[in-house]
């Protein structure tokens, strides 16, 4: 039986889930006559990340640096440029959901699922929570009316929430309920892997600690997969066993959650860990924080070298950043990072 296998720290060899190879996509714009009049932006730059069975990877980084591209590729939403994106099925073998026909994907897809940053926008304002959770029982799965009654019923009660609820509409449920539904929704299938594309970031922080406790208790309870997106480091740090910090298109560092934010190697990852706030108020006042000066690269802007380069304090002077591209290499046990100074400023 073919598997993907993946090395997590010291762990022993396990499955991925889902598998990222070499992932590229491109954006043109412009005349639609002429190609010497469009612009071609380079959004991912060969993306490649393995997330091991019944494990959280977070993947963090500020706004635009191709997060949400990725997980759009990934879901098929947009056609990326090339690649693969391998997802482990029941039948043993991955399949690559880029090679596979519309009608292959429709099947396939039911075992990689997704839950939206919005919980409102993402909820047909016009179907009741039983028509939007028993739809894609009775349309994809063929189950009768009763048996989609009964499994509503079911999930209602997986995420907290009581099924005597379900013929009212989503206007009627606070933000929190709402997310609890888009999950029910996308628990319905059954799926393997789980994207969670900022899913506590539009909620109230009360109500964030009751979602981030429901999706790890789901996790243990259904052994689910996640792809956990977000560009908070805490709560990143509270789900994830694994970070992969991304920007303009690359990864620039990916590891244990515990190493990558006890001891981060990039300057752009420090960078971001010294602008999360710490609770504990003393620390917070004696510890020094890391300002990035400069301009952020577009990344439309091709270069040979590093693109934080512009921005970083250790190799924005540096010849062999401003024309080598640093590639990930380990500088611990399961932890890689893609710089020419690794640790350079500690």
């Amino acid at each position: 039986m073919s598997q993907i296998t993946s090395e997590v720290g010291t762990d022993p060899v396990v499955r991925s889930a889902l598998s990222i190879r070499d992932v590229h996509h491109s954006y043109v714009r412009g005349s639609a006559l002429s190609l010497s009049k469009s612009k071609r932006t380079d959004v991912l730059k060969g993306i490649s990340l393995d997330v091991p069975e019944g494990r959280t990877l977070g993947l963090v980084g500020e706004s635009g640096c191709g997060k949400t591209t990725l997980v759009k590729a990934i879901l098929r939403l947009i056609e990326p440029t090339s690649g693969q994106v391998l997802l482990q099925t029941d039948e043993g073998a991955p399949r690559d959901l880029l090679a596979l026909s519309r009608s292959e994907l429709k099947h396939v897809r039911q075992k990689l699922q997704v839950v939206f940053q919005d919980p409102y926008g993402s909820l047909n304002p016009r179907m009741s929570v039983y028509r939007t959770v028993s739809e894609p029982l009775t349309t994809h799965l063929g189950l009768s009316r009763d048996q989609a009654e009964t499994r509503v019923a079911e999930l209602m009660e997986l995420v907290g929430l009581d099924p005597k609820v379900a013929d009212r509409y989503p206007h009627e449920f606070s933000g929190g309920q709402r997310q609890r539904i888009g999950i029910a929704r996308a628990l319905a299938f059954e799926p393997k892997v789980l994207i969670l594309d900022e899913p506590v970031s539009a909620l109230d922080v009360s109500v964030q600690a009751q979602i981030l406790n429901l999706i790890i208790g789901l996790q243990k309870q259904l052994n689910l997969t996640y792809l956990f997106v977000s560009h908070d480091l805490a709560v990143v740090e509270h789900v994830a066993d694994e970070v992969a910090v991304m920007y303009l298109g690359r990864i620039v560092e990916h590891g244990a959650t515990d190493s990558i934010f006890r001891d981060p190697a990039h300057p752009y990852t420090q960078a971001l860990l010294s602008a999360s706030p710490i609770p504990d108020v003393q620390l917070e006042r004696q510890r020094t924080r890391i300002v990035l000066k400069g301009d952020i690269t577009s990344a439309s802007t091709n270069t040979d070298g590093c693109q934080f380069a512009p921005r970083c304090p250790v190799g924005s002077d540096d010849v062999t950043c401003a024309s080598d591209l640093p590639v990930l290499a380990e500088v611990g046990p399961g932890h890689q990072v893609a710089c020419h100074f690794p640790r350079g400023w500690q």
